[in-house]
């Protein structure tokens, strides 16, 4: 539910709040007073477009900003807002509301936040999915398209929804083995010709066998083997210098030079001693002569592992040209090289232009062919099912809004299989029982298109609760007795629901639960408009105006006032 919007900037409105409530909200006011700039402003919270000519003239950018309560939605449809809230680092305000704001910028620049975090438009939209839907003029036009119509009659029948999802996957899994017949079929020379060149390439790689990394290895090694000479005489001249000439040329040398002598020396003669302290500085040479042995033994295995071989060099020189062939071919690196193999063998285990592969693949698809038109064919018996119950529905419904011999039918027709079926669904209107019906493009006028929609919207909208519907002047084209009905039909889907109605009609604006009126300030230098909340005196004044511009007479107010007090009274019995 949208608890409260505040909009800055906007059109006609300079600055303007309005606090919501669940039920029926109308918003009335003169024409050109900034009613629609409201539903911009939710339009905007929606992730719409934004359009910099919004911008008020003089300001630097437009803000909308709107307070969202879950409270009232199903369970799992607020843990799945509350969960996109979350992963866009968001989260809800003090009072458990959801902040979601727009700005639009004058050089048509906009910023989305949602939960105190900057986020795309599309997030907002996202947001917004499950708890606000706006229905205007632009709404009723996109209705008249067949997708938006089947899309209608998969809403009214859950199961038929479940049956389009079921029927989405299996054609999903045979237009894959379709597409990749085809390929197979098609350009059979072109995956010959990929396989031999992916066979040719594992094999040259494992020809050469490389290790993880041993480019890196023998570059290292043959750095060292052309420095041998030198690495070879200091390593000899520090383990002499450690152990002495004995421990790699067999005689012996003066002990007074042979550093793990002295320091064993002085290891003795300080560990001798009864000063706590001498011992102490005995056991720290006691360490360093430890570690010292240590760097002895590795001195020791470093020079045994120089190669002794003269054709050591030449053949890590020879190893390091076939390894550079293959990083020059396929990847940077030997370890790139490896894992350019993995893939190309995963590749080539994918590909079969055997005939028994293309036989097993036509028999696949065939199967698959057949389990999609078999799950189609159920759909399209439950679309027409459906689409029988919808169309009686509806018309029962245009029957109480003045629309009393008209016949509303959905016609369901077979169509090539696509990703929403084997059907195509189309919205049929006739004025009378005896008339052909026609599609409402060619056969629904202005106002009936509105009563149309509204009576689809009360029937799709029965099942569904805490939701946020916007009705923008939907009721145009409509009075009399059709008002009254379209009034008491949106105050019934306002029970379970929050309704937002712009509006012109008496009729409708008397079943309102909250009456807000837009006025517009016209100055010698600006124009502004202001939100407020009518109650009282106020309300039957501006019901008087609506009616016939007679607010100020007491027959006006009169007639005003009984029709806000029959309407009220309709309205507490639902």
């Amino acid at each position: 539910m949208l608890a409260e919007i505040s909009i800055e900037n906007l059109g006609v409105i300079s600055a303007s709040s309005a606090e919501l409530s669940s039920g029926l909200t109308v918003l009335t006011g003169e024409t050109g007073a900034g009613k629609t700039m409201v539903v911009s402003g939710l339009r905007l919270l929606c992730g719409g477009r934004a359009d910099a000519s919004r911008v008020r003239t003089g300001a630097q950018h437009a803000v909308v900003e709107g307070r969202f309560l879950l409270d009232a939605l199903p369970a799992d449809a607020a843990h799945t807002i509350q969960d996109l809230v979350e992963s866009a680092g968001g989260r809800a305000d003090e009072n458990g509301e959801f902040i979601a704001s727009r700005q639009v910028n004058s050089t048509g620049r906009s910023k989305a936040h949602l939960g105190g975090r900057s986020v795309p438009a599309a997030t907002l939209q996202d947001f917004t999915a499950e708890l606000l839907t706006i229905h205007g003029q632009n709404d009723q036009l996109r209705l008249l398209s067949p997708e938006r119509q089947l899309a209608a009659l998969d809403r009214f029948d859950p199961d038929v929804a479940e049956l389009v999802d079921s029927y989405r996957n299996v054609y999903g899994a045979w237009r894959t083995l379709a597409k990749d017949l085809k390929e197979r079929t098609m350009k059979r020379r072109e995956l010959a010709q990929e396989v031999d060149r992916l066979q040719f390439a594992i094999n040259e790689i494992d020809e050469v066998a490389p290790d993880p990394g041993e480019d890196t290895v023998l570059i290292q090694n043959i750095r060292r083997l052309q420095d041998i000479d030198t690495l070879r005489e200091q390593a000899t001249l520090a383990l002499v210098a450690i152990d002495g000439g004995g421990a790699l040329f067999g005689f012996d040398q003066d002990d007074e030079s042979v550093a793990s002598d002295l320091l064993g020396r002085a290891e003795n003669a300080l560990n001798s001693s009864d000063d706590e302290e001498l011992k102490a500085l005995g056991n720290r040479l006691g360490d360093l002569t430890a570690t010292l042995s240590d760097i002895s033994a590795e001195l020791g295995a470093f020079l045994s592992a120089l190669p002794a071989d003269s054709q050591a060099l030449e053949n890590m020189l020879l190893r390091q040209q076939q390894l550079k062939l293959l990083t020059r071919k396929y990847a940077a690196d030997i370890d790139g090289v490896l894992a350019w193999r993995d893939k190309a063998e995963a590749k080539l285990s994918s590909i079969d232009v055997s005939s028994e592969a293309v036989e097993k693949l036509k028999k696949d698809t065939a199967a698959a062919e057949k389990k999609m038109l078999a799950v189609a064919k159920k759909l399209t018996k439950a679309r027409t099912a459906a689409a029988e119950k919808l169309g009686a529905l509806v018309t029962e419904e245009l029957q109480g809004l003045a629309m009393a011999k008209s016949r509303f039918e959905v016609a369901v027709r077979s169509i090539a299989p696509s990703i929403d079926g084997a059907d195509e669904g189309e919205f049929l209107l006739a004025p009378n029982r005896e008339a052909e019906p026609r599609p409402l493009a060619t056969s629904a006028s202005g106002g009936e298109l509105s009563r149309v929609m509204l009576a689809l919207e009360v029937i799709l909208g029965a099942g569904t609760k805490g939701t946020t519907l916007v009705f923008d002047e939907i009721d145009a084209g409509v009075g009399g007795r059709a008002a009254v009905e379209i009034g008491r039909r949106l105050a019934r889907l306002a029970v379970h629901n929050q309704v937002i109605v712009v509006t012109h009609l008496p009729q409708v604006a008397a079943y309102a639960d909250t009456h807000l009126h837009v006025a517009k300030d016209v100055g010698d230098s600006s124009v502004t408009s202001g939100v407020d909340t009518l109650t009282g005196d106020r309300r039957v004044e501006e019901l008087a105006r609506m009616l016939a511009g007679l607010e100020d007479t007491e027959t006006g107010r009169a007639h005003a006032q009984e029709l806000l007090l029959k309407a009220q009274d309709e309205r507490a019995a639902f």
